[in-house]
């Protein structure tokens, strides 16, 4: 099968029948992120955002893990099930939000701000993690940051437009932001959001807060130039939740457009359109159908994490899962 072209409706059969047995021969679950192509995500036992999956990937009691994402996400299932088998089915598909900053890069902020609390977001590796107090994804950085003391200094890394957009939520005024970005989201501009609301001026608004039209979206929504009612900024999982109840009969979706896919399934009445066509992210694309099915086959790509690292990120993405529990701050 030639991972580059789609696959026959037999191939199609024939594939999701030799994933099946040789998952069900391994023991293994199968997690996929909302990004990943449509035969990757329809094969997958969960489908979901960075959140839902780490928890998954905690509970779970399967002896591998096939985590469909990029490789900071297969780290994160690691670190939560140190004693299950890991396997990713690219080891090269990285995170260019993720590259934004490292562990030294970290430690030298941290050293600028002694005492300040560290925020990561959970797009990162595995030894950013290790020097964070508590991570969070885009659907619980808000939640994150108020379990935090007013009076604590807050150093929020790596995304600068989710940066800002928890700032916003909060009002936090102590509260650093690193400047990077994911650039799939970063190319999804302002402008892309103007020409697609006067396209579709009745539609309703999906905006995911790693964009760089995220922050504007509120200006332009304050101005009376995008619908306030209707816009919505959220994580891909929200997005999934009001995919399934939204009246509107067209949607205009600001993230990667995996997404689309997901949408649609959940309400098939409805026309969900990118706001950016062009927003694919070739590292979530570099998981292909064929590479799952070897990855199952020959048990590769496996993802270690040495174990001092991992002890020291497992605390903090433990404290990430637990938010909506009491604080970990005692607050």
């Amino acid at each position: 099968m030639d991972p580059s072209t789609q696959m026959t409706p037999a191939q199609r059969v024939e594939w999701e029948a030799e994933v099946k047995r040789l998952a069900s021969e391994r023991d293994a679950v199968i997690l996929a992120h909302n990004y990943q192509v449509p035969e990757v995500q329809d094969i997958a036992d969960y489908v979901g955002d960075s959140l839902a999956l780490s928890r998954i990937a905690a509970s779970s009691d399967a002896s591998v893990i096939v985590f469909c994402g990029v490789h900071f996400m297969a780290e994160t299932a690691k670190i939560l099930a140190p004693d299950r088998t890991v396997l990713i089915p690219d080891k090269d598909a990285g995170c260019s939000l993720a590259d934004s900053i490292d562990a030294d890069q970290l430690r030298a902020w941290k050293a600028e701000h002694p005492g300040a609390v560290v925020v990561s977001y959970v797009n990162t590796t595995a030894a950013v993690k290790a020097e964070t107090d508590i991570a969070c994804t885009s659907s619980n950085a808000v939640d994150v940051v108020n379990s935090i003391p007013a009076d604590r200094e807050i150093l929020f890394c790596p995304d600068q437009f989710l940066g800002a957009h928890v700032k916003r939520e909060t009002g936090r005024r102590n509260m650093h932001i690193w400047l990077g970005e994911c650039h799939v989201h970063a190319g999804i501009s302002p402008e892309d959001l103007k020409a697609t609301v006067e396209a579709e001026p009745d539609a309703e608004l999906f905006i995911h807060p790693e964009c760089g039209c995220a922050t504007s979206a509120l200006y332009l929504a304050g101005e009376g130039v995008v619908p306030k009612e209707r816009t919505h900024i959220m994580s891909t999982g929200n997005m999934v939740d009001e995919a399934k109840s939204t009246t509107a009969s067209t949607v205009l979706v600001a993230t990667e457009t995996g997404i689309i896919h997901q949408l649609e399934h959940m309400n098939p009445k409805v026309e969900f359109k990118p706001v950016n066509p062009r927003a694919v992210c070739k590292y979530m694309k570099m998981i292909t159908p064929q590479k799952l099915l070897d990855s199952l086959r020959d048990m590769r790509d496996e993802v270690t994490v040495p174990e001092d690292v991992a002890a020291k990120a497992r605390a903090c993405v433990e404290r990430m899962i637990a938010i909506g529990n009491p604080s970990p701050y005692g607050e």
